[in-house]
């Protein structure tokens, strides 16, 4: 058996420590620039189709660094992102953080009291969300009305198939680049 040189194991030892440091740095300016983490989640459905796919990543912005325009206000201001007036939002249903976030367009706002889709009255301000291939809106189903502090982020760019690996290799690497589910209904 061949024996293996200290300065081996040194070599070895100072490029996982330089591997580390990079990682730290990237993730670090990656969550300065995006103001929340996950900077990107990966998409597990199909509800956002035709605009976003299964195993597609987004990047997300900090809902505190921008404004939520809901669909019907970017109808009336002829604001479109992802092919679809308004912004598509990351949002945890009723603020669980237990509960995988979902991904889907602010349809409108509602305040406290009005009603909400199906006649609802709503319990509390926030917003209405629907996946663009779904034919329902999410609440009250999924979750009472959105409220800013449930939201995660707010979609900015993606990249098609690159998810694929987060969803091939489940949860490990969820704290890495994160995950959203889609409801499709």
């Amino acid at each position: 058996m061949k024996r293996v040189d200290k300065s081996f194991w040194t070599g070895l030892a100072k490029d996982v420590a330089f591997a580390a440091i990079v990682v730290v740095v990237i993730a670090s300016l990656a969550y300065f620039l995006a103001g929340t983490w996950p900077v990107m989640v990966a998409v597990e459905s199909g509800s956002m189709m035709p605009h976003m796919y299964r195993g597609d990543v987004v990047f997300i912005q900090g809902a505190d660094r921008t404004d939520i325009i809901t669909h019907q206000v970017g109808r009336e201001i002829n604001y479109t992102l992802f092919g679809d007036y308004g912004d598509v939002i990351v949002y945890r249903p009723d603020g669980n953080p237990d509960v995988m976030p979902i991904i889907h367009r602010a349809m409108y706002w509602v305040d406290v009291g009005e009603a909400m889709p199906g006649g609802v009255v709503a319990p509390h301000s926030g917003y209405i969300t629907k996946g663009d291939h779904n034919s329902g809106y999410d609440q009250p189903r999924l979750s009472g009305p959105v409220k800013p502090e449930w939201v995660v982020g707010v979609a900015r760019a993606r990249i098609p198939y690159i998810g694929y690996f987060r969803l091939a290799f489940g949860s490990d690497v969820t704290h890495i680049i994160g995950s959203v589910r889609q409801a499709s209904y």
